[in-house]
């Protein structure tokens, strides 16, 4: 029986896009198509490049609602029936790339960025869009290709095989999230430590709510791949490590955002198993991790926070929540254009705020809700909050989407992550 406690749903949760969803069957057989490309510029362009398509074993995502609902992510990918153009798929989600482009790097160098998207396996040919939000937050075409199913440069290649097991066994993938954990920085010799952690860290995770309340809902997997030398590299002291899917602290130079960019040997690793969700656990006891929605989430696994930071990052990973803080570093600069609201179900511009959690808020509180400590167990709308101190607003004064305090996800938070559990888990 599944189990979902939720404050009632609220509009915000539904400035969804509407589509009317198809038979999966219709189109689709269960295995995963991925379409790898390379997105590449600067602070002011991005270009996107086919690479490469693969054909991976599972299908591990939804079979029922096949058209994303949610108006999330900085970018959106399309799958047409190019007989119909009927749309038989699509998918919200965010890269490193567009966070790249505003720290202060992209002002005077160009980079080039390795991404994926995956779909079911389609039947027949399909036409694939991907779409990037400009500035206004509109989203423009930026990738259109015709993807025949039978085209023979489909590399059915299976990647190398780890062993894996399911630590968690809630039944079918179709209907339930699925999330695969991936080591890095664990040699051979350190498996049984990587077993040991990814015990721990399920503690932890399902001790913080809404996920504890869903636990028959989520599949755990974790695959056991070693790398060649324990550890991950720490470029600010000169310490690197050859660790197999090449996780770094300071990514755009800033100490504590321990991320990877090697997206490809990532997705390889991750497709031996049926998932919705790729976290990385990083064997190191230093504070870092990061988390782009329907991208990836990694953590390290030693820190005293480590399960407050594991909880925050798949906040974002999972749910596009945003950081409701504004006072630690960060590499990005106005990251937000203040004068639109921004897609993130957890901060307003106010701009627009009856599509968000107005409707939560009790008539006695104001907007913007001052720094008082009688609105401190409220919603409203405070201000400080997308890495900035003023114009952009988080619903209540403190969150996990805030500091450092894993079990304590606001109401909006809380409904927002309920809900994606809910969109995964329909049947």
């Amino acid at each position: 029986m599944k189990k979902f406690i939720f404050i009632p749903l609220f509009i915000f949760l539904f400035t969804a896009l509407t589509f009317s969803q198809v038979n999966f069957d219709d189109y689709f057989i269960h295995k995963t198509l991925r379409l790898d490309y390379v997105q590449a510029g600067d602070a002011g362009s991005s270009n996107i490049f086919f690479e490469q398509m693969k054909c991976e074993p599972f299908w591990g995502g939804v079979v029922k609602n096949l058209i994303d609902k949610f108006n999330y992510g900085e970018y959106r990918y399309f799958v047409y029936d190019s007989g119909s153009m009927k749309l038989i798929y699509s998918k919200g989600f965010s890269t490193l790339f567009q966070e790249w482009q505003t720290s202060d790097e992209a002002k005077v160098l160009s980079r080039s960025f390795y991404e994926t998207i995956v779909f079911p396996y389609p039947k027949k040919t399909v036409k694939v869009e991907i779409h990037k939000r400009n500035r206004d937050g509109n989203l423009e075409k930026k990738f259109e290709i015709y993807v025949n199913p039978d085209n023979y440069f489909i590399n059915p290649e299976t990647p190398a095989k780890y062993e894996f097991s399911k630590v968690l066994d809630s039944g079918d993938p179709s209907v339930k999230v699925d999330i695969v954990i991936i080591p890095d920085g664990y040699t051979a010799g350190d498996m049984e430590k990587f077993k040991s952690d990814v015990n721990r860290f399920i503690g932890y995770f399902f001790t913080c709510s809404p996920y504890k309340e869903n636990k028959d809902n989520f599949n755990i997997w974790a695959v056991y791949a070693p790398s060649q030398e324990s550890g991950t590299d720490i470029p600010g002291k000169h310490i690197y490590k050859n660790t197999i899917v090449n996780s770094s602290f300071y990514t755009f130079n800033t100490e504590r955002y321990l991320m990877t960019m090697d997206v490809k040997d990532l997705r390889d690793i991750a497709a031996g198993v049926p998932y919705d969700q790729i976290m990385i656990l990083v064997n190191s006891p230093l504070y870092g991790g990061g988390g782009v929605y329907n991208y990836y989430s990694i953590v390290s696994s030693d820190d005293p926070y480590s399960d407050y930071v594991m909880t925050h990052e798949f906040g974002h990973a999972f749910a596009d929540l945003a950081d409701e803080y504004w006072t630690s570093d960060v590499a990005v600069t106005d990251y937000f254009n203040q004068k639109v609201e921004p897609v993130q179900p957890n901060i307003t511009t106010l701009v627009d705020f009856a599509s968000k959690w107005k409707n939560l808020v009790d008539k006695n509180t104001p907007i913007p809700t001052p720094n008082d400590s009688k609105y401190y167990d409220k919603v409203g709308a405070f201000e400080g909050g997308g890495y900035v101190e003023k114009g952009i607003y988080r619903p209540k004064f403190d969150c996990t989407m805030k500091s450092r305090s894993r079990n304590n996800f606001c109401p909006v938070c809380y409904n927002t992550l309920s809900e994606m559990i809910k969109f995964y888990t329909d049947k």
